[in-house]
């Protein structure tokens, strides 16, 4: 279970309580960050209480209803409700993961607190700022990076052994559940790539298609970029998807250790 840290105000007030409606048999409480840069008002925590009977089996079920039968005024990011676009990453119940794929009955007994990913800016409630990962992401150039012509009638083909390698990299959906899981990347943010960004440069770089490892490695030598990872795997245990971004950083300080013999 990822640590959580506020993402930024240390202190947060107790806010409103709605109440279920009456003759709700199965009620299950949430408490819910709120923050707006629009009221002047110190951060706190709403609590809605939500008829289990009435609503679906996920916290984003919990969430839109919230939103559209009680209050209207709460913000959060969703879009694809399957676990695939990363949209409504935020720490539920303790855990940096996807609200869509979350089960309530999964989140431990009494209330389901749910705060904006930690450690980053908030834009408002549960919606943090990714201006930067976002910049990180790009700068580590995530396409195929190539010298030679393409091929003039075909694709650029690979084996399926190689094609294999790219398995436990190319599912990333750069939610950034790991990244914002990561004290390293708490304190060292704005020069360590962290786990995300890092599983998506390992990604390129064994991805047999592309011609600038060299360059890509390069890029990568530096005691911040890649280095601050001390290998405590919050990024692994708290991945919605099941991957490994500790084992890729890995492999990338291997490759660096090859290259110097």
């Amino acid at each position: 279970m990822a640590e959580f840290s506020l993402p930024r105000n240390s202190k947060v007030h107790k806010g409103r309580h709605f109440a279920a409606p009456a003759g709700s048999t199965r009620v299950r409480e949430f408490k819910v960050y709120r923050w707006s840069p629009d009221d002047n008002e110190n951060p706190r925590t709403d609590t809605y209480e939500v008829d289990l009977d009435k609503c679906g089996p996920m916290v984003l079920d919990a969430l839109i209803k919230i939103k559209n039968e009680v209050d209207p005024t709460l913000t959060f990011r969703r879009s694809c409700r399957e676990g695939i676009c990363g949209s409504c990453a935020m720490n539920i119940d303790g855990t940096n993961t996807l609200a869509c794929t979350k089960a309530i009955e999964d989140c431990g007994k009494g209330e389901v607190p749910i705060y904006p990913l930690p450690h980053m800016e908030v834009v408002k409630d549960l919606v943090p700022d990714l201006t930067h990962f976002y910049a990180q992401y790009a700068s580590i150039q995530p396409w195929i990076r190539t010298q030679s012509a393409p091929p003039p009638d075909r694709e650029r083909l690979q084996s399926k052994e190689d094609r294999a390698k790219l398995d436990g990299l190319y599912e990333c959906i750069l939610c950034a559940c790991c990244s914002t899981a990561c004290p390293s990347y708490w304190w060292n943010g704005d020069r360590y790539l962290g786990p995300a960004i890092l599983l998506q440069a390992y990604r390129w770089i064994v991805d047999s298609r592309d011609e600038d490892t060299g360059a890509r490695l390069d890029d990568l030598e530096d005691p911040f970029k890649l280095y601050r990872c001390h290998t405590i795997m919050n990024c692994t245990r708290t991945c919605p998807k099941g991957l490994n971004p500790a084992k890729a950083i890995g492999a990338i300080k291997q490759l660096m250790l090859e290259r110097q013999v």
